[in-house]
């Protein structure tokens, strides 16, 4: 047994505390009361939630992690876990959205001084809304590869570049921006630095028409000869590529677990399609091929949140592991997506129609196994960590 494992069977014993259940509960009751019934509508409009979004932050589900003394919930990852899937369960998009600030908060978690801390994170349990720009145009699972860069100059860095697939970047009032401080350095060159939405060159594109996740804003986000103070660079230089790494081990665990609650979502609605449609004189569910892949689908959203849930252990004891991290990614995004092609099955030609809930349910799962590192890249994480 590895050691991640004796600490997971000493620390976790499968039954949640009852302030846990309650969280949980008041996720679920928020998700099917707030954004189930406006869910299908920010679909088709493409609109920013705003509504939801503001009830959620009421919650403090859009600081979940944000330690207490900068006005945040200070949630475990386990906590966050029980939450997001609920949401996740209503719309993942809106989820993701809710979600977005705990991302763009982690580098300053991570690697900032107290001062940003207090500033930052603080502005954010106001009911303020953020974004991380990490990925561009020719960068996105391969970090290093980012060509953004900023030059010292006096009590500034000048920073220019563009980024792209930035998820709330339309709302946000500030960014998490990674560029090449020293580029001959190579990923040892990078930096992270937090940006102000009002500062001169900082220009938000019109958002993408996407196929999924049409509730959650994202946008491309250019920095033109963009003066950022000296004081706002997280950390020291050069250790830009290091605190993204870190980030990924604990930002992954979340969005699997999204992935989670958007297949048990849809296993949901396949049974209770699945009891009410006949075929042949009995329903769908008693015909052995149907009735099993409903099984398969039960096992598998079952196995996927054990996956999550390790993983989120590992970083509430301080041992957060690429390894399980990357397994629960790569997991949980392929067996949500297998899920949610196998509930349009379930439905045969109704579930082709936008009418009924699995086909929404299908476009919004797939980027799960694309954002936050694809579940290519995920195995290749693995891959190396094994062979360590």
């Amino acid at each position: 047994m590895s050691e991640q494992m004796q600490d997971l069977g000493a620390g976790v014993s499968f039954s949640l505390t009852e302030e846990q259940e309650l969280l949980r509960q008041t996720a679920r009751e928020f998700a099917r009361n707030e954004i189930i019934p406006v869910a299908a509508q920010y679909d088709e409009s493409h609109e920013f939630p705003w509504p939801v979004i503001r009830k959620a932050q009421e919650l403090g589900y859009t600081t979940m992690t944000v330690p207490q003394e900068y006005g945040g919930s200070g949630l475990s990852m386990l906590e966050e876990c029980l939450i997001t899937e609920e949401l996740a369960y209503g719309c993942s998009g809106m989820s993701t959205s809710i979600g977005l600030n705990g991302l763009a908060a982690l580098p300053i978690m991570l690697a900032g001084n107290e001062e940003q801390k207090r500033h930052y994170l603080g502005h954010l349990a106001q009911g303020g809304m953020a974004a991380y720009c990490l990925s561009e145009a020719a960068a996105g699972s391969d970090v290093a590869a980012i060509q953004t860069v900023a030059r010292r100059e006096g009590a500034h860095y000048i920073l220019n570049g563009s980024k792209t697939f930035i998820t709330n970047a339309s709302v946000a009032e500030w960014f998490t921006v990674f560029a090449y401080t020293n580029r001959e350095a190579k990923y040892q060159g990078m930096s992270v630095f937090i940006v102000d939405r009002n500062t001169p060159g900082v220009l938000v594109a019109k958002p993408f028409n996407k196929l999924g996740q049409r509730a959650s804003n994202t946008a491309e986000v250019v920095f033109d000869n963009v003066r950022v103070p000296v004081e706002n660079l997280v950390g020291k230089e050069g250790e830009g590529f290091l605190t993204a790494m870190r980030v990924f081990d604990r930002s992954r665990v979340p969005t699997a677990i999204g992935a989670v609650g958007v297949a048990r979502r849809a296993l949901e609605e396949s049974i209770n399609f699945a009891r009410e449609r006949k075929t042949m004189g009995k329903p769908i569910w008693q015909h052995q091929a149907v009735g099993h892949m409903i099984a398969d689908m039960a096992m598998n959203v079952e196995a996927a949140r054990l996956l999550a849930w390790e993983a989120a252990h590992l970083c509430d004891v301080g041992k957060a592991s690429a390894t399980h991290t990357a397994f629960a990614k790569a997991f949980c995004a392929d067996t949500a997506m297998k899920i949610c092609t196998d509930a349009v099955q379930v439905f045969g030609g109704y579930g082709f129609i936008e009418d009924y809930p699995v086909a929404k349910l299908m476009r919004d799962v797939k980027i799960y196994q694309i954002y936050e590192g694809t579940s290519q890249i995920q195995r290749n994480i693995i891959v190396r960590e094994l062979f360590r």
